[in-house]
This record gives C-alpha cells, sequence and structure tokens, in this order.
C-alpha cells in the first residue's frame, strides 16, 4: 500500500509526479529545488534577457531547497530529523561545494544522514541544487 502526497508549502512538481510517496514507514521524496512555493522564483537568481543565467546565490538557493524538504517532510507526517538518505545535484560543484557543504553542516549536525552528491549539467529549470530524499514515517 502506498499514498502520495503534495503540498502547497513547497514548489509545484514540474510534471506528473507527486512531491512525496509514503511506502510502509518509508518516504520517498522526489526531487526538490530551490524554486519558492509562492511565486516560484529562485532566491538570488539573476537571468539575462535570454534567459541566461547572470548570477545565482547558492547560499540562498541552499536554505530555499532545505524549507521546500522540511515543507513535503511535514505534509507527509514525517520531519527533518527523519531524513535518512539524501541525495543532492550540484551544477557546479567547484564553485558551490564549499558554501553547500556549510550550509548543509548547519541543517544536518545531529541528523547524520547518508549522503551523496553529485554534479549534474543542469536542472529542468535554472536552479543550481536539487535534493532527493529518502526518511522514515
Amino acid at each position: 500500500m502506498s499514498t502520495t502526497i503534495n503540498t502547497d508549502n513547497a514548489a509545484k512538481p514540474l510534471g506528473a509526479y507527486p512531491h512525496a510517496r509514503k511506502v510502509g514507514n518509508l518516504l520517498f521524496l522526489s526531487g526538490i529545488g530551490s524554486r519558492s512555493a509562492t511565486d516560484n522564483s529562485i532566491p538570488g537568481l539573476e537571468l539575462d534577457s535570454e534567459g541566461n543565467i547572470v548570477k545565482y546565490d547558492i547560499e540562498a538557493e541552499c536554505r530555499q531547497c532545505f524549507a521546500n524538504v522540511k515543507a513535503v517532510l511535514e505534509a507527509s507526517g514525517s520531519s527533518w530529523e527523519k531524513i535518512v538518505d539524501v541525495t543532492v545535484f550540484l551544477t557546479n560543484m567547484k564553485k558551490d561545494f564549499p558554501v553547500y557543504n556549510k550550509v548543509y553542516a548547519e541543517y544536518f549536525t545531529t541528523v547524520q544522514a547518508c549522503r551523496t552528491t553529485v554534479e549534474v549539467k543542469s536542472l529542468p529549470t535554472p536552479i543550481a541544487i536539487e535534493l532527493k530524499v529518502i526518511a522514515i514515517v
């Protein structure tokens, strides 16, 4: 038996998939990025007239991404402390890893979830970070 979860407190999924799916006592979150739930904006992002990234703020994106993950966890009956595994996708490992790793440490000090961080060429919107999370309920 499984249940799908969606919440208005995180940015809407970009396709035909839920924010999360519960299976037994496990919770699987779809990729969650740094778009704002209220207006779909990306904190610190500046685009040129052709939609190319002029500048972005990885710290602001990390904090918004983590807030979105927290919102989905809570809407699912779980919590930040129940995260067991995180896969992180960064679009610029060399430039962004030090700041991301610092912010990550603030949020995950006591959680001690398993973590994998990979660099990807791009994500579906001009975000710089996305998390794929598994938690318990």
